[in-house]
């Protein structure tokens, strides 16, 4: 577990975040999340094969290929638990700082593995609500996606 220390030393140090999972849909909670880290001064680097851009950032296919590009401090993984073991090495081999597991997202071996290599590791927790509870961010509501209104939309945005 993470002590609140431990986790303001982190997002105080790690500011180039590689962030895996990164949806390109603005309605899922990783692009939220990586958009909040933006605006608050982050470098984010989506890793998503399957996308060319993402927040006007280039996307990579895997960590690997975006630490060529950039040396990232944190590894944000947006993956199910049974995924993150390959990660986790990957995080190690490019010499992450940090390797973080997101909300519903553990894995004890990866952790220990990342743990014995110097990396932190956070899990079952988001970047950005923590980033939001220790920096004062509650009050952040996002983008303006006109999802909240008074008036009944007469057709659904997407």
């Amino acid at each position: 577990m993470s002590t609140i220390s431990e986790l303001r030393r982190i997002l105080g140090t790690c500011r180039t975040l590689a962030v895996v999972g990164l949806s390109p849909q603005w309605h899922r909670p990783s692009f939220f999340a990586a958009k909040y880290m933006q605006a608050h001064g982050y470098r984010i680097v989506p890793v998503n094969p399957s996308a060319k851009e993402i927040l006007g950032e280039r996307c990579y296919p895997s960590v690997t290929a975006a630490a060529q590009d950039h040396a990232i401090d944190m590894v944000d993984c947006f993956r199910r638990s049974e995924d993150i073991p390959p990660i986790a090495q990957e995080a190690i081999a490019i010499g992450a700082k940090c390797l973080w597991l997101q909300i519903g997202v553990v894995d004890e071996p990866s952790a220990q593995m990342a743990r014995a290599a110097g990396l932190d590791v956070v899990m079952d927790r988001c970047v950005k609500i923590e980033h939001a509870r220790l920096f004062g961010g509650l009050n952040w509501a996002g983008v303006n996606t006109k999802v909240i209104s008074a008036q009944r939309p007469r057709q659904l945005f997407y």
